[in-house]
């Protein structure tokens, strides 16, 4: 049985605070505050990487595919350590080169320098794939053999390809952004073997709920052999599986809820 402990994030600028949710199965003890990863070069490129105490599967490695604010927002740290603390090694790329989306750039008190959306992906598309390429071939190097991949927003985009490229063997998104549907699920369905989890939720417009029920009937009720399944989370918005208002019970249900769904969801499968 899983036991959630509660790690309280000091808020960023602009934004709400958060919590990182801890899933431990061998102890039930409060634990403070702390990141266990620590910053790695793979593949020439730079990686927050946490282990497990244990590290029983080092051959292993979840792929933690962040979303727009990079590896650097100390939630996706968080989420990183607490996968490591579920006894899965986690690997999160800087597929952004430290230039990520700035975490407060919603925020009405946001002072950063302006910031060109269109610019920045056109610089950042090209060079996401061939990073995460580059990591996976480090890891092989290390004697990594089986992957899986997490994918927040942006991530999911690449987490879908490494499935249809048959890299990794266990596929997670969450509020996924730049799919193609229906064409991405239907290609799913037809070439990948990754059993594949969907964390969906209310409002989203980059995976609305039309997108959501498309997704059932492409992958559901059986159809796709491998395994799929779709979590729901009622009353979230985009980005709820890494960031929110936990004062909210909806969205610190979405948020405990996703990453629980995750890590069994891997614990089944890897």
């Amino acid at each position: 049985m899983f036991t959630m402990v509660h790690l309280k994030v000091l808020p960023m600028k602009g934004l709400l605070p958060v919590l990182s949710i801890v899933l431990l199965e061998r102890r039930n003890v409060k634990t403070p505050l702390h990141l266990e990863g620590k910053w790695e070069k793979i593949g020439g490129i730079d990686c927050y990487v946490a282990v497990p105490e244990d590290n029983k599967n080092p051959d292993k490695v979840l792929l933690f595919l962040p979303d727009v604010f990079g590896v650097q927002f100390v939630n996706n740290q968080l989420l990183v350590s607490d996968f490591a603390a579920n006894g899965i090694k986690t690997v999160a790329i800087d597929y952004f080169f430290g230039d990520p989306v700035p975490a407060d750039i919603q925020s009405p008190n946001y002072s950063g320098p302006p910031f060109n959306r269109e610019a920045w992906f056109g610089d950042h598309m090209p060079r996401t794939r061939p990073a995460i390429d580059k990591v996976i071939e480090g890891l092989k190097a290390e004697g990594v053999t089986v992957f899986a991949a997490t994918g927040y927003c942006w991530g999911a985009r690449y987490t879908f390809d490494l499935a249809f490229d048959h890299i990794i063997k266990v596929a997670v998104v969450a509020h996924p952004s730049l799919l193609k549907i229906p064409e991405d699920l239907e290609k799913y369905l037809e070439t990948s073997e990754a059993p594949l989890l969907i964390n969906s939720c209310t409002v989203d417009s980059q995976f609305p709920l039309e997108a959501q029920a498309k997704s059932d009937e492409i992958l559901g009720e059986g159809k796709f052999k491998p395994g799929y399944k779709r979590e729901y989370f009622e009353g979230c918005e985009h980005g709820f599986a890494v960031r929110g208002d936990m004062d909210d019970p909806k969205v610190k249900a979405g948020k405990e809820g996703s990453f629980k769904a995750t890590v069994e969801w891997l614990k089944k499968y890897l």
